[in-house]
């Protein structure tokens, strides 16, 4: 089969021809349709994570067809679309991951490829109106949205909530999801035309975090502050988010793009009753959960370019200057 092979740092990724996978017990074979970009892949090439190995095919998002089992009891997945949860061996407690977690296409082989091979409990049915791409792009922004919305931040339909980075894969499924229940949901970017698009799609608000006193304008804008904060930059302006949280609000953050966390004052957290909790990925039950909302709800995952396997270094490039407004998907089926 064809693959998208990185064989070391600031390498370029390569189509080469390897071996299908070999199943081993209790997985699936699934002949990929379509796959997704993330940011995790970027930082992979660029060496900024943690476990590097290579060559290694990366890719934890992926959509297809179940074309060959290892185990006769899961004969009934066999020629069924299906998504491809990329979190591999959470395990049993809902709160925190094992110590044998970890996500497809780091360290495992993953699904930029015509065929990855992946447990039978990672796989879902596809939800019939989703697009092969639109499908593709779900699994792992969407998880660590659904579990830093719902599971950690409680996300209810009263909230006034606010998504910082909106356009990241992340930031947007939260947004959708939020506004899917009902909630008044404001945003952030550095970038106006981000902000407006958001606003189109159903958000009562935005402010340019490039702008002086744009936590100011937002608290104003919002009526006072926001129940729930879902963030993904830390960094020096975590402090402002701390102003704008409610006196008994929550703020979930699952990233650091901005680097550390300022210096924090104490008494603006414990007299306000703060909640500040960091969140990742998902569970099993999650991503079930999380595809049965899409579906109940009927969201459609925001695609913002497409391009062949051949054309994966080209689209890997877009994360230079991360421009994008929603999720870059790769055609596997060469």
């Amino acid at each position: 089969m064809k693959a998208a092979v990185l064989k070391g740092v600031n390498q370029p990724i390569e189509i080469n021809e390897v071996p299908i996978p070999e199943l081993q017990n209790h997985q699936v074979l699934v002949k990929l349709k379509a796959s997704a970009l993330n940011h995790r892949d970027w930082w992979i090439q660029k060496g900024l994570y943690a476990g590097l190995k290579f060559p290694v095919i990366l890719g934890s998002d992926g959509s297809g067809i179940v074309v060959k089992i290892q185990n006769t009891e899961h004969q009934n997945w066999l020629n069924h679309e299906v998504i491809i949860n990329p979190s591999l061996e959470w395990g049993d407690n809902q709160r925190v991951q094992s110590a044998n977690y970890r996500i497809l296409g780091l360290p495992e082989d993953g699904t930029f490829a015509e065929y990855v091979a992946i447990p039978v409990q990672n796989i879902v049915k596809k939800p019939a109106y989703l697009s092969w791409e639109e499908a593709a792009s779900l699994p792992l922004a969407g998880l660590t949205a659904f579990r830093a919305l719902f599971t950690r931040g409680e996300a209810q339909k009263s909230d006034n909530i606010l998504i910082t980075g909106v356009g990241g894969g992340v930031a947007l499924f939260a947004f959708q999801m939020a506004i899917a229940i009902g909630a008044n949901v404001w945003v952030t970017s550095g970038k106006l035309e981000k902000i407006s698009k958001a606003i189109k799609l159903g958000a009562k608000g935005g402010a340019n975090y490039k702008e002086e006193n744009w936590f100011k304008n937002l608290k104003k804008d919002s009526f006072g502050g926001f129940d729930l904060i879902i963030d993904s930059a830390a960094g020096k302006d975590f402090k402002e988010l701390i102003e704008l949280a409610k006196p008994g609000g929550r703020i979930v953050f699952y990233g650091g793009t901005n680097g550390n966390l300022p210096e924090l004052l104490p008494a603006k957290i414990f007299w306000k009753q703060l909640d500040i909790k960091g969140s990742t990925m998902g569970s099993d039950k999650e991503f079930v959960q999380l595809v049965k909302f899409f579906e109940e709800h009927k969201i459609k995952p925001i695609v913002s370019e497409v391009f062949s396997l051949l054309e994966i270094e080209k689209a890997i490039r877009r994360f230079d200057e991360p421009n994008q407004f929603g999720k870059i998907v790769i055609i596997n089926e060469l």
